[in-house]
């Protein structure tokens, strides 16, 4: 990957894994913009976008998006806090996705790349980009035993609340992926790093990639 050219990183990741923070440290130290599900959600539901009206956007006005980015700060956080409190609850419901908003997402997360240099972390990052030129494919994992803990610290969640809520999350984002691009999120070939949390810390993470990064110039 060359640093000296626009790149995208996906980071995909389990939930209390750790994953959208080493991602967010990521970002930081390459000093680009880290974009999470939760901002493409905020977007998605904040301007009621279709593919159509994402193309009528960049017809009528070349800066779009970079304009459209430039609004987002005022709400991103209210909006990032709504859309973890309808994630964790525990209704299948919610996490419906139709076709439509799969393609929008795509859509937008091919917008960013193409944009600015960035970090993306997200359910089907390794997906879209899969032919994206200069972009790596990360995916961070965690054992069980950390994964709860974390999740337990974090949303204020008992043991078997925490152990029900990684289960529920990690079956609804496989079917996601199979559904939309018939492949598993667990299948490695998918990945340029795969990275096992146990006994690492999220620096050490973003060490590992960086070297991953260097090496691969």
């Amino acid at each position: 990957m060359k640093l000296n050219e626009k790149f995208v990183i996906s980071i995909n990741r389990e939930l209390g894994s750790g994953g959208r923070t080493v991602g967010e440290l990521l970002a930081r130290r390459l000093g680009v913009i880290f974009y999470d599900k939760a901002l493409i959600k905020a977007l998605t539901k904040k301007y009621n976008l279709s593919v159509e009206e994402i193309e009528r956007l960049k017809g009528t006005n070349h800066s779009w998006w970079k304009d459209f980015v430039s609004h987002l700060t005022p709400f991103y956080d209210a909006a990032k806090s709504e859309f973890y409190r309808m994630e964790n609850v525990h209704d299948k419901t919610q996490q419906v996705t139709s076709e439509e908003v799969f393609k929008v997402e795509t859509k937008i997360l091919k917008e960013i790349a193409s944009a600015e240099s960035c970090v993306i972390a997200g359910r089907s990052g390794f997906f879209v980009f899969r032919s994206h030129p200069n972009h790596i494919s990360v995916l961070i994992q965690a054992p069980i035993k950390s994964r709860i803990e974390r999740v337990m610290a974090k949303q204020n969640k008992t043991a078997p609340e925490a152990r029900e809520l990684i289960e529920l999350v990690d079956a609804m984002r496989e079917n996601y992926i199979n559904r939309y691009t018939g492949t598993s999120r667990y299948d490695t070939r998918n990945y340029d790093l795969v990275i096992n949390m146990d006994g690492l810390t999220e620096n050490d993470a973003v060490d590992i990639i960086m070297q991953y990064i260097e090496k691969h110039q």
